[in-house]
């Protein structure tokens, strides 16, 4: 994927060498979901930046998903992960791409680096034959939520979680 004209940064695809940087930047957006609810959202660990590096690393070569990063400088300072996923008659949707992860480390915020890893992740799916793109964010955090119905993103449903264990987490 070629630099875009016209921003201090480039998106491209995310290779193995990109480990580290997709781990540290994983393990911010866990600990920032856990922070919102610690009982719904999966705790850190000791050391999620490996956790997460390790997953995204099997993501890499999946040719239905795509993981791009932003980088400034030489330095990754932000990554999506997106993929196609079939029909699903359990959430009650066609065929979709859906936008997993978007995180950019604070430094790099509200400078466009969201919206050009959004962009670029909407621009795979769709030269897939994605329909439709899906994503979710956490219900406080208002600046994605803005963000992404600034992209043209609607709401359509509302996740919502019944502790079984009250004591738990």
């Amino acid at each position: 994927m070629p630099m875009i004209e016209g921003l201090p940064f480039a998106v491209r695809r995310a290779t193995e060498e990109d480990a580290a940087a997709l781990g540290r930047l994983g393990a911010a957006l866990l600990r920032t979901h856990h922070g919102f609810d610690r009982r719904r959202f999966m705790a850190p660990g000791r050391n999620p930046e490996a956790g997460y590096a390790s997953f995204l690393r099997t993501q890499l070569h999946d040719e239905d998903v795509v993981v791009l990063v932003a980088e400034r400088e030489g330095e990754v300072i932000g990554y999506v992960y997106a993929g196609l996923e079939p029909e699903s008659w359990k959430e009650l949707r066609e065929a979709a791409g859906f936008i997993h992860d978007v995180v950019v480390e604070e430094a790099g915020r509200r400078t466009g680096v969201a919206t050009a890893l959004i962009d670029a992740a909407v621009e795979w799916l769709r030269g897939r034959g994605a329909p439709r793109v899906v994503l979710s964010t956490a219900a406080p955090n208002e600046a994605a939520r803005r963000l992404f119905e600034r992209l043209g993103f609607r709401p359509t449903m509302i996740e919502m979680t019944k502790e079984l264990d009250p004591g738990a987490g």
